[in-house]
């Protein structure tokens, strides 16, 4: 299937491990033009060198925190001067600190309002013009099953990529006469480190060790495995196509069965 993707500019964030680098290499297959960011260079010179035998010329990086105004301005720039205009956004973030809600201090909810829910917003803002003018773009955001089926202990993964979800719903009815979708795309269970450094985390808690933490999670995944990153960019890539014209305002999870709910 040709996914119409050929030539079009990529800027994925958080893209120097685990789903972000998956989408990368997956945007690259379709030969498409992609730039990773990311705030760690050493990661992202690993990662630069991983993909490029997908085609050096169509790929760029810069780093990025997300959590700052003037790098995420910096970052479409850059983007702009190699590449152009960017096409599709695909907003990806590292998960916020878990724990419950007696156990997080002010500091740590306005860190992961910034990382979760502003970055996506000081980007978007940044791209949708260029995109009403061109009359196409596409515009999709990482969330996690936590927006259909709250996590115990990921109460500010629950706050604010559930307020991301309000807002790419908003989005896409205000651009879809602009040829513009937006989707949402929540993960469930992937083989990344961050579910390494949950399930430890919870280890702590219960005095189990990760091992069993982790196993005892696959239990709750009807599939009996958790994804791994590349299904997960399956997906992502699949929305940015063009075949997925007609699919906005959406949520989809990617979870192997494990959201219980009917919507």
């Amino acid at each position: 299937m040709n996914l119409g993707l050929r030539n079009k500019v990529v800027l994925v964030t958080a893209a120097s491990s685990g789903i972000g680098k998956s989408t990368a290499e997956l945007f690259l297959k379709e030969d498409a033009k992609v730039v990773i960011c990311s705030r760690s260079k050493e990661k992202l010179l690993e990662t630069f060198s991983e993909l490029s035998q997908y085609g050096n010329n169509n790929l760029f990086w810069t780093i990025c925190d997300i959590n700052e105004i003037s790098d995420i301005n910096n970052t479409v720039n850059l983007v702009k001067e190699k590449f152009g205009d960017i096409d599709i956004l695909v907003n990806n973030c590292g998960g916020p600190t878990a724990g419950f809600f007696e156990d997080l201090d002010e500091a740590e909810f306005e860190f992961a309002y910034k990382q979760v829910l502003m970055s996506v917003v000081r980007f978007t803002k940044l791209v949708i013009p260029k995109m009403k003018i061109k009359n196409w773009g596409r515009i999709i955001n990482i969330t996690s099953i936590a927006v259909h089926q709250p996590v115990e202990n990921l109460i500010l993964s629950n706050t604010f990529r559930t307020a991301l979800l309000g807002l790419s719903k908003t989005l896409s009815t205000q651009l879809a006469k602009n040829n513009i979708t937006v989707n949402s795309v929540a993960p469930g269970y992937t083989l990344t480190q961050r579910i390494y450094e949950l399930a430890l985390h919870k280890a702590k808690q219960t005095n189990e060790s990760h091992e069993t933490i982790l196993a005892n999670m696959t239990k709750e995944i009807p599939m009996q495995r958790m994804a791994m990153p590349e299904e997960i960019a399956a997906a992502i890539v699949f929305l940015a196509s063009e075949q997925a014209a007609y699919i906005t305002g959406n949520s989809i999870h990617v979870d192997g069965g494990r959201v219980k709910s009917l919507f």
